[in-house]
């Protein structure tokens, strides 16, 4: 049972020391893309431990488990993981783990459903507030004007996305500070933070006690933002993407006592005025490297019998 139990732990060194090596870094701030991806290798290089773990346990346990792992692997490759000496744990862990996948897939559906809802409402709060009039047909443009006394902007997520704006927005913002804006909304909508946000919302509600999901959801809700900001102060300049946020959230005491998403906007501010010194290329090229190897490294360890059976 020696490489399930190497799995397990090495998901468990991941998810117990990737949170606390991160949070102790100053450069996902200057870096939040390449940070996102960072997360996303540790994630899944949890999930992977957990996964081949249980594929392997299951097939030291059962015989009808057995064969669809291995497929059509010579039995020299079978014979090179031992799975008869694995023991009676062998079932208790890939129930275990089973169980796992199962309550994974079960928060999954549950908020894509609770996003589904969520979309469903608003497209019909829109209609409510933007009704067509007699003899008028939905159209497919992409932005929305919508009359409002709060500065809001959001992507309408639909097979034709479309941008709301609100026309305190519109009167608000002064020059390229509404074009920041849009620009800043339109790169979560091609980034498709959507998804990552989902996904991570559903691994921390699905398994509260795991440090490493809720760290994830957290800092994805943080870097998403943060990511965003810097396509648009790419295209507009971070002075002009400032005043836009400022101009967005000033009414909402950002600059005081208030919710943890909203005293994010002042970090955000500071961030984008001060901005910190980047990653030169080859850098970046070498820290995604080594975070793609946080989901190799399972795979080495679960196919390294056998290819040494093979050779």
């Amino acid at each position: 049972m020696m490489v399930p139990l190497t799995l397990m732990i090495l998901g468990v060194l991941a998810a117990s020391t990737a949170p606390r090596l991160m949070a102790r870094s100053d450069w996902p701030d200057r870096e939040p893309v390449l940070a996102l991806w960072v997360w996303q290798c540790v994630v899944a290089g949890v999930l992977l431990c957990c996964g081949l773990a249980m594929a392997l346990s299951a097939a030291a346990a059962w015989e009808a488990v057995r064969g669809p792992v291995f497929g059509f692997a010579p039995r020299v490759v079978v014979e090179a993981y031992a799975l008869n000496t694995y023991g009676p744990w062998a079932g208790s862990l890939a129930v275990l783990l089973a169980g796992g996948a199962v309550w994974t897939a079960v928060a999954l559906t549950r908020e894509v459903r609770a996003a589904r809802a969520r979309r469903r409402q608003r497209r019909a709060d829109l209609l409510r507030r933007v009704p067509l009039l007699p003899g008028e047909e939905r159209s497919g443009d992409r932005l929305v004007v919508l009359e409002s006394d709060r500065p809001e902007a959001w992507w309408l997520q639909r097979s034709a996305p479309q941008l709301v704006v609100t026309t305190a927005a519109l009167r608000r913002l002064k020059d390229h500070q509404l074009d920041a804006l849009l620009a800043h909304e339109q790169g979560h909508a091609r980034a498709r933070h959507d998804l990552l946000l989902h996904c991570a919302s559903a691994l921390a509600a699905g398994f509260p006690q795991v440090p490493v999901f809720a760290a994830f959801r957290d800092q994805v809700h943080r870097l998403v933002e943060l990511a965003a900001d810097d396509v648009a102060s790419r295209r507009f300049g971070r002075l002009t993407t400032a005043l836009a946020l400022v101009g967005m959230n000033e009414d909402r005491g950002i600059f005081g006592p208030c919710p943890e998403q909203l005293g994010q906007v002042p970090q955000r501010v500071d961030r984008l005025l001060a901005p910190g010194v980047r990653f030169s290329p080859a850098r970046r090229l070498r820290v995604t490297a080594y975070a793609a190897l946080l989901p190799a490294v399972p795979l080495l360890i679960t196919f390294v019998p056998g290819l040494r059976a093979l050779t």
